[in-house]
């Protein structure tokens, strides 16, 4: 079928429970929650991305026709190190276009696979960390993985709600708005104080300037 993909870098995973680690992204093109085009913001069922995920223009982007094209471009992306290879699929929504032969082929080039969902698809079998940020007016189908992490807050969305779904870890990350970050930052924390199911995330990659 191929795969539409905006941009690969190597850089460090900079939110959740891999916070700090050696990681390759391979950012897929489109999400089904926002079609990214700012002129469709106010009518989506996601208002707050901040990631431009349309096109294929970014840096290692493009089409490629097949899963082996892929992972040989992420592994490029890599180097040529064999250890600890780890991959994060991301996006837009990554489930969109993520299959079992570009997990295949990811697994055969030594990679621990990890995505980064809104939980409205279920993944193939094979992921190796799945990461689920749930959207206030999105159905939320993948109710199990590694971890929940709650953009904070959302309208109509109460993170009590999600606390005994089954994953190993919870994260509350604070909205990241020009206009009102200081206060979403002073928000989350002090919920995360008082409830502590919750963990505080904060993207270290834009605090240490990384992509």
């Amino acid at each position: 079928m191929g795969y539409a993909v905006k941009e690969i870098f190597r850089t460090l995973q900079g939110e959740g429970a891999n916070a700090g680690r050696a990681a390759a992204f391979c950012r897929f093109s489109g999400c089904n929650l926002w079609s990214g085009r700012e002129q469709d913001r106010s009518s989506a069922v996601c208002q707050f991305c901040d990631t431009n995920f349309r096109g294929t223009d970014g840096n290692r982007g493009g089409k490629f026709a097949s899963a082996s094209d892929l992972a040989d471009a992420i592994a490029d992306a890599w180097g040529p190190d064999p250890l600890h290879r780890f991959v994060v699929c991301t996006g837009g929504e990554p489930l969109l276009q993520l299959d079992s032969k570009l997990i295949h082929e990811l697994h055969s080039r030594s990679f621990e696979i990890a995505i980064e969902t809104n939980g409205t698809l279920v993944p193939p079998q094979g992921v190796d960390w799945v990461c689920v940020s749930p959207k206030a007016r999105a159905p939320l189908r993948l109710r199990e993985g590694n971890e929940l992490k709650i953009v904070f807050p959302q309208d109509d969305l109460d993170p009590a709600e999600y606390e005994n779904l089954a994953f190993e870890h919870f994260f509350l990350q604070p909205l990241d708005s020009p206009r009102t970050a200081p206060e979403n930052l002073a928000r989350t924390a002090a919920y995360c104080r008082t409830h502590p199911r919750w963990r505080l995330s904060l993207q270290i990659h834009k605090i240490i300037g990384f992509p």
